[in-house]
């Protein structure tokens, strides 16, 4: 199959895929050396239609891709979408709408948790995929046959799966539950997290505010440079490096120059000029503006146990619905349960989940259910119709 390589024939393809009601999308693409993933191909297929864009050639023009992403007539298909999506709103500054993720899908029905695409593929069509080509260098040219035979497999195959997938959710009633999961994929703070929240991805190897305030600024400023120069953030500058700045809290050339973490000779470039004027920032707040350190959670008496006996309703209940365990609640999740109860703030206490799971759990904290083992299962039961049994 031959590379679509110019608008014109992208137009052509695009027109061809828009008479589908859906059609089904993968991306190729590398980011090892940089900040934003870099598009290397585009997969498109629907019913009698394939197209595969090359967005690397010269007189390539991807405004008819971002068209057909953002026709709501047209459902579009992923498998684990969410660094298509990424892609996407970051070179065409949309989110595509309305989106199927597979993957997603997969989990509401029971295929466990974060099932891969071949064994999604093998289990609903009996087909074995070849991923030989799985590491190719995507931004290479020309791509062999069988690379493109490869990349092309992606999307045709997926066809079969999501018709698999949406008659089942259909038949079990759950496809609101799928358009529930779909809104976190199609809000646009998922994708453009804003620089100021950069701390959150570190560890809060910290003890005092002043260390917090410095942490903060320093992640900012390393988010916001790795994006500008589109580098890893550990190009700009290492974890552990920004551990140790908000420890030592350098001021100036020499005091950063002394810091274990930082490279020779490093402290007189013009990043570190960026970095320090971000440490003295922080330095410059008053103590009535420093940032207050996160306080640990400490449980509750009972927590723990009471998370146990949580963890165990949930293996119950995701068996019972038939849907994987991540989709209903995660391990912090449960946590929370346990401490706060009805008061928790998490998924599992809204939506379809709560339906499913989070009302069961809150039925447990307050002892209107209880576990108990027979006939070598787990079960519920309610320790009230127990009591009046025994009475009688």
């Amino acid at each position: 199959m031959e590379l679509i390589k110019t608008r014109k024939e992208l137009e052509k393809a695009v027109a061809a895929l828009e008479k589908s009601d859906f059609i089904t999308i993968d991306t190729e693409f590398i980011r090892e050396t940089t900040f934003w993933p870099e598009l290397c191909l585009i997969q498109m297929a629907a019913p009698g239609v394939t197209a595969m864009v090359d967005p690397l050639a010269p007189e390539m023009d991807l405004e008819p891709f971002f068209r057909l992403m953002a026709n709501e007539k047209v459902t579009k298909v992923f498998h684990a979408a969410r660094q298509d999506i990424e892609i996407i709103y970051n070179l065409g500054n949309l989110i595509p709408h309305p989106i199927f993720d597979t993957q997603v899908a997969a989990m509401v029905c029971g295929f466990g948790d974060s099932v891969s695409y071949d064994q999604l593929v093998y289990r609903t069509t009996g087909e074995r995929l070849d991923k030989a080509s799985r590491f190719t260098d995507w931004r290479h040219r020309p791509l062999s046959q069988k690379q493109l035979d490869y990349a092309l497999a992606d999307v045709t195959h997926l066809i079969p799966v999501y018709e698999y997938l949406e008659q089942e959710l259909e038949r079990e009633g759950r496809a609101h539950w799928l358009t529930e999961e779909m809104g976190v994929l199609t809000a646009p703070e998922t994708y453009d997290p804003h620089p100021d929240d950069a701390w959150k991805r570190l560890k809060l190897r910290v003890r005092k505010p002043i260390e917090f305030a410095v942490l903060q600024q320093v992640a900012a400023w390393r988010e916001r440079e790795a994006r500008e120069r589109n580098v890893p953030r550990g190009r700009v500058l290492k974890d552990d490096a920004i551990y140790e700045i908000a420890q030592q809290q350098p001021e100036d050339v020499a005091a950063l120059g002394r810091l274990r973490s930082i490279p020779r000779g490093w402290e007189r470039s013009s990043p570190a000029a960026g970095l320090l004027k971000a440490v003295n920032a922080a330095l410059a707040l008053t103590k009535e503006e420093l940032p207050r350190l996160p306080k640990p959670q400490h449980a509750p008496e009972g927590a723990a146990a009471a998370a146990e006996l949580i963890k165990v309703l949930l293996k119950l209940v995701a068996e019972k619905e038939g849907v994987a365990t991540k989709m209903l609640a995660s391990s912090d999740d449960i946590d929370r349960l346990a401490a706060d109860g009805e008061k928790a703030q998490v998924p599992a206490l809204s939506g379809w989940r709560r339906e499913v799971f989070g009302e069961e759990v809150l039925k447990l904290l307050r002892g209107e259910i209880a576990l108990r083992f027979a006939n070598r299962r787990i079960e519920t039961f309610s320790p009230g119709e127990q009591v009046a049994r025994a009475a009688e």
